[in-house]
């Protein structure tokens, strides 16, 4: 398949690993900032296959990990009352909160649903006009726009009892957040194809601006993540940073000026809490006063209350990336994928979950560096 097959393309994938062992000459600490980018990554093998001097790390890039308990509570909590029917998309319902999931409340007779779209909870809200129907609103750019067309769907069609619970994000903001933590010693990002796309390229030229950090733009197959990791460490060696795009074949640098536009008419910045980051200025979507008539929260007057993190759950220093997963001392024993403590063990792009998956690569990988560091 075009654009697809020549991307997974297994000489290729060699070559550029060759390319990689030839050219890396000093250490080169990479993030990634996406989900997909961190099970792909896994999935593939690609940590066992760079060179040691080569440090992938893995940043904020899972929208349901990132979404604090607190927020959690609140879906859970709105879940119990009989005259709402949830919607969500599948990564959400097992994550835990302070009171337990989703999937629990459902346990217990809520009426929750898994959906694939913002416009089948649109569908579901159609067939059952006497129950207050609402869209758990989770996601980066990559989602907003499906959510803001949704929205103007349901003004269109007059629609009274559907609504979403907003809690989208954007990208830039915590991204400029974690590079002021001195902890984090990064020299790359890869950054992330599906909010590209969207955002476009430059969105992240701020980051080179700002902070001389080596930027890349990839896609999800093999050869995508290989190219950009390979622009990267020439960037670093160089120390010329720039952004580059290693994803033309999807993303511009201004990227899709029709869905920027759709958010910004549905959708306005506001400050939002980040797991493991805290508050961060102007990083979350609310709702434009003339669409709040679709916000959950303000029709129920919903608030999400303070909660902790499960004790001894380290997720939010894994999704600062100060963290690897097996440095956590649930990891592996009280948290697993059937039985999971914190968010990055549920969601299937949480680091977490690709560690517990695949992480006998990631072993060879530390294993190798080290026996290298021996022969050297």
């Amino acid at each position: 398949m075009k654009y697809v097959d020549e991307y997974r393309n297994r000489n290729l994938v060699l070559a550029l690993i060759k390319k990689l062992h030839a050219r890396t000459t000093m250490p080169v600490s990479i993030m990634e900032v996406c989900g997909t980018h961190t099970m792909s990554i896994f999935r593939h093998g690609i940590r066992n296959m760079l060179p040691g001097q080569i440090q992938l790390i893995s940043g904020p890039g899972c929208p349901v990990c990132v979404t604090p308990s607190s927020v959690i509570d609140a879906f859970v909590e709105l879940a119990g009352r009989s005259d709402v029917i949830i919607t969500t998309f599948g990564d959400m319902i097992r994550v835990p909160g302070s009171n337990g999931s989703l999937a629990d409340a459902r346990a217990e007779g809520a009426d929750v649903r898994i959906v694939y779209s913002p416009m089948d909870a649109l569908t579901i809200a159609a067939k059952e006009p006497e129950q207050m129907v609402v869209f758990l609103s989770v996601g980066f750019e990559t989602t907003t726009p499906t959510i803001g067309a949704t929205i103007l769907a349901a003004e269109q069609q007059g629609r009274d009892n559907f609504f979403i619970f907003p809690a989208n994000k954007v990208m830039p903001p915590p991204l400029d957040t974690l590079m002021q933590d001195p902890r984090l010693k990064v020299d790359g990002l890869l950054c992330p194809g599906h909010v590209s796309i969207i955002a476009g390229a430059d969105s992240f030229r701020f980051l080179v601006d700002r902070y001389r950090l080596a930027c890349a733009v990839a896609g999800f197959d093999p050869v995508d993540i290989l190219l950009a990791i390979l622009a990267l460490v020439g960037q670093v060696q160089a120390g010329k940073p720039r952004v580059e795009n290693c994803y033309g074949r999807a993303v511009t640098r201004q990227g899709n000026t029709r869905a920027q536009s759709l958010v910004n008419r549905i959708f306005t910045p506001v400050d939002s809490e980040w797991r493991g980051l805290g508050t961060i200025p102007a990083s979350g979507l609310a709702l434009r006063p003339e669409y709040s008539a679709f916000d959950i929260t303000k029709k129920l007057d919903i608030r999400a209350a303070p909660s902790s993190e499960p004790r001894g759950c380290r997720c939010g220093e894994v999704l600062k990336g100060i963290c690897m997963p097996k440095q956590c001392p649930l990891f592996g024993s009280r948290c697993t994928p059937a039985n999971p403590v914190g968010p990055c063990m549920v969601s299937s792009e949480g680091t977490c979950a690709a560690w517990h998956h695949y992480g006998g690569l990631e072993k060879k990988q530390i294993e190798g560096g080290k026996n290298e560091e021996r022969q050297k």
